[in-house]
């Protein structure tokens, strides 16, 4: 059968260099003993040092072509090869409610709502790793006060230790990227509750994030009245990116006090 053609609109990069894929494939055995779920496998390559480890693996794309491709030359997999889209499945039932390891060298136009999936699927996935853009590799591993800190770094970081393992340069590639990748893992931390209110958590680190040239006090505006007593905090002086996970779980319960002690007609819709 003929060789897939890279699809721009899936945002597919072919990895074309075996060294690499093995690399990849190996970052896995981290969480040894549990089933794979491999994302965007296109034609293969890591897909082939997958099944070997002996480990149940299932395998999901979205294009046909790569679908067909995989079907006629990984014949082992079976009904493994799941013709649908990732951020569209519900993953409780993929291996009967068990927890998987999830990897992949994943589509760069999507790789960012893969991990927000993975954050909601968090009690299954107690390990995640693979390929991505380097930038937003970094931006997952980045420490407070870095300027790449931000939104996806506060939410994983919560829940993951997370890894940046190495850098992948563009000409292993087809067609070559016009950006570097990274291979990264990120494994569950022993955190089981984060000690606040988690949908208000993510409300506020989005909101200040989206805003993250200014301090607390302005950003955080639309949850918290700027005229609320809370704000004179010397805390509000700073900006999101020098807040720490725990700093921004102490952040939440101060705000979610101050919320329930404002009389309903002056608080924010």
């Amino acid at each position: 059968m003929k060789l897939v053609r890279p699809k721009k609109f899936l945002g597919q990069h072919f990895l074309k260099d075996l060294q690499v894929a093995q690399d990849i494939a190996d970052t896995v055995d981290t969480c040894p003993d549990i089933p794979i779920l491999e994302v965007g496998p296109g034609m293969g390559v890591l897909t082939q040092f997958l099944i070997p480890k002996g480990r149940p693996l299932k395998v999901v794309e979205l294009d046909f072509e790569s679908v067909a491709y995989l079907k006629e030359n990984f014949v082992q997999l079976g009904d493994n090869i799941i013709e649908q889209d990732f951020l569209k499945m519900d993953l409780n039932s993929l291996f009967d409610g068990k927890p998987f390891v999830l990897t992949g060298n994943y589509p760069y136009n999507i790789s960012s709502q893969i991990f927000f999936k993975m954050l909601e699927y968090k009690d299954l996935i107690p390990c995640c790793t693979g390929m991505i853009q380097k930038e937003v590799a970094e931006r997952i591993a980045a420490k407070p006060g870095n300027k790449t800190y931000g939104i996806l770094s506060v939410l994983i970081q919560a829940w993951y230790r997370v890894e940046y393992l190495f850098t992948v340069h563009e000409h292993v590639f087809n067609p070559p990227p016009k950006v570097k990748s990274a291979v990264i893992r990120m494994t569950r931390n022993e955190t089981q509750d984060l000690g606040c209110n988690e949908k208000l958590f993510k409300q506020i680190v989005k909101t200040t994030f989206n805003q993250r040239r200014k301090t607390l006090r302005n950003s955080i505006s639309p949850i918290l009245d700027k005229n609320s007593p809370l704000s004179a905090d010397p805390l509000f002086n700073k900006r999101p990116e020098q807040l720490s996970v725990e700093d921004f779980i102490e952040l939440t319960n101060r705000v979610e006090k101050a919320l329930a002690d404002t009389p309903s007609e002056v608080k924010r819709e």
